[in-house]
């Protein structure tokens, strides 16, 4: 009889429940499971924003060594903190069915979102967006799970925080009162959630595959190659969304200055049979668009 699959996960509340949620599945398919929560860099500091940590993969890469080190079987992420190469001797083999990939604005006060003058957000992509749209409004970092980043914006009086509307959700934090940011590009893969397991691990790889939903594992791999041709090192605010209609797949793109003051943006079709190496021409149009001297100011700024 097997031993029972150790499911790598972050502990905190929206990480357990998509660990629980893809424990279910895989004991629906008749697989034993165990839990095992470890805590990563990104939430042990808090008070440093994102971006200045100068890498990619702050809430995964401890899942990642814990794979590699044989203490867990498969790691659960939010696909949208995963670095778009993973390290060697690991491989995605399941991207759950996604969920609203949209941003929302959460106030705690009775006003529109338009009159809002202090928005919190950990979020580059976010903070370039919106001050592209309200460049007279004020930003400011916002860090911790869900309901800490909830209570924060009471606690400080921020008019409001810009949340992945999934990820309130799935852990029944999402507001009656909230603001969808139909304007707003989600981050690549935004939504989604990724199973990650050891190249030679067989058996872990096969029946994880049988949770894999192949439409959004098409969108989520256009926009992460998308992002991939894009960032070259850089932490950079830059919008994915890929959507699939019949056999054609429609893709919104943007690359951002950090200030929100630059924009290049652009829109695109395929058919669906084209999809593997989409991502990477809509990237390298934005590129050709301006965007290599976009990034060249965010690397410089920095210190790349």
């Amino acid at each position: 009889m097997r031993k029972p699959i150790r499911i790598g996960t972050r502990d905190s509340e929206l990480a357990l429940f998509q660990a629980n949620l893809v424990a279910n599945k895989l004991q629906a398919l008749g697989c034993q499971t165990t839990m095992v929560p470890i805590k990563s860099a990104g939430d042990l500091i808090l008070d440093k924003p994102l971006y200045e940590f100068g890498i990619t993969g702050i809430f995964t890469k401890t899942l990642d060594a814990a794979l590699l080190a044989n203490k867990i079987d498969l790691a659960v992420h939010s696909m949208k903190d995963v670095p778009t190469a993973l390290p060697h001797g690991l491989l995605q083999t399941a991207v759950l069915e996604r969920e609203s990939a949209a941003d929302v604005l959460v106030t705690p006060y009775e006003v529109d979102h338009v009159d809002a003058l202090t928005i919190a957000t950990g979020s580059l992509r976010r903070k370039a967006q919106w001050l592209h749209r309200y460049p007279h409004h004020k930003t400011v970092d916002l860090r911790g799970n869900m309901q800490t980043r909830l209570n924060k914006l009471v606690e400080n009086g921020w008019h409001g925080g810009i949340f992945a509307a999934a990820g309130l959700s799935r852990i029944n934090l999402l507001p009656d009162k909230f603001h969808e940011l139909n304007w707003m590009i989600p981050a690549p893969a935004q939504g989604a959630i990724v199973l990650v397991a050891r190249e030679n691990d067989f058996t872990t790889r096969e029946v994880s595959a049988f949770l894999n939903h192949s439409e959004s594992e098409k969108c989520t791999h256009i926009e992460r190659q998308f992002l991939r041709t894009l960032e070259g090192g850089c932490t950079a605010p830059i919008g994915a969304n890929a959507k699939i209609v019949k056999d054609e797949i429609f893709f919104e793109g943007a690359l951002f200055s950090l200030d929100g003051t630059d924009k290049i943006h652009m829109q695109k079709s395929t058919t669906l049979i084209h999809y593997s190496n989409f991502g990477a021409e809509c990237a390298r149009e934005i590129i050709a668009l301006g965007g290599d001297l976009i990034l060249e100011k965010i690397k410089n700024a920095q210190g790349n």
